[in-house]
């Protein structure tokens, strides 16, 4: 399974084909899960199974409905050419691994797998957490309160009393490096890590563009007019199920204030500065983590990588 070749982030690159044409018919994807190929990732209070390596493990199809209570703890993923590719989530406080999972691997942590997993297996990982999270979220109706039913292999859930559909949300966030001249100013949050410095954020509104919600929390949280703005890249973040779109922007002067609510400071950088700060290389203080958008953003800007606003 390969990754399209403009997939640069952890938690994109999901290689399958996704089928979402034929996910309405469920006799076809339960003939799939019986099928001798069918295969499925596994999912433990929001942690993947992981063999030494790590390895993303996939167990049997045929395992994977007999460890699923219902369907409802079954999502299908997609198709890898001709074989179905499925997540299940097991829920309760018995670690499956002592038990029917014995000898698999272990489960864990899934921003520190995304660090070293490849890409396509990190795509499947964002697309699995994100869907069962959302069903976990929304067991109910919002129409009328009642009791909800997933269908189309996890994709939808309709409510058997009042006939309303309801889908999969995603969070649009965006996540910009605000530029003047020539250096990029960072910002820090109280509840990061010692001394972590990164790029600005705060989600996008109702009825707000991506270059409003831009200038908006560029003005709420340092006190900056936004000039201009520019598309970098996106990446999913399934925590729980956000949509990263990074920007480049640029601001009309240098008088940066942080809003002491949600930023506690801010730094002006050079691109000498911010280059230190990713490669690990200034002193007493950090960068976001490689897998983060974040991290690409400032490295990107610091290696003149990003082309310039007009």
């Amino acid at each position: 399974m390969a990754s399209p070749r403009f997939i640069t982030h952890p938690f994109a690159g999901n290689p399958l084909d996704r089928a979402s044409d034929r996910r309405s018919d469920a006799e076809w994807i339960a003939a799939l899960l019986e099928a001798p190929g069918a295969r499925a990732l596994v999912l433990w209070k929001g942690q993947p199974l992981l063999a030494p390596g790590p390895e993303l493990v996939f167990i049997q199809g045929a395992l994977a409905a007999q460890l699923a209570e219902t369907g409802e703890h079954l999502v299908f993923l997609g198709l890898d050419g001709e074989d179905a590719v499925f997540a299940l989530e097991i829920e309760g406080e018995a670690d499956p691994t002592l038990g029917p999972l014995q000898g698999l691997g272990e489960f864990g942590e899934m921003r520190a797998a995304a660090q070293v997993l490849p890409i396509p297996a990190t795509g499947l990982l964002s697309t699995s957490r994100s869907l069962l999270e959302w069903r976990r979220r929304h067991r109910y109706c919002s129409a009328c309160g009642h009791a909800s039913l997933g269908i189309d292999g996890g994709w939808k859930r309709q409510c058997p009393s009042c006939k309303t559909e309801h889908f999969p949300r995603t969070d649009p966030c965006v996540i910009m490096l605000p530029t003047f001249g020539d250096r990029c100013l960072l910002g820090r949050q109280a509840a990061w890590v010692a001394n972590r410095y990164s790029a600005l954020a705060g989600f996008v509104e109702p009825g707000e563009s991506i270059e409003e919600a831009c200038a908006r929390e560029v003005k709420e949280e340092a006190g900056l007019t936004v000039t201009a703005v520019r598309y970098h890249s996106s990446q999913p973040w399934p925590y729980p199920s956000n949509l990263m779109i990074g920007l480049i922007c640029e601001v009309s002067d240098d008088q940066a204030q942080p809003d002491l609510t949600e930023l506690e400071s801010v730094r002006w950088m050079t691109r000498a500065e911010a280059r230190d700060l990713v490669d690990g290389k200034a002193e007493g203080l950090t960068a976001p983590p490689p897998f983060a958008i974040a991290h690409s953003l400032i490295r990107d800007w610091a290696e003149g990588k990003t082309a310039p606003l007009s």
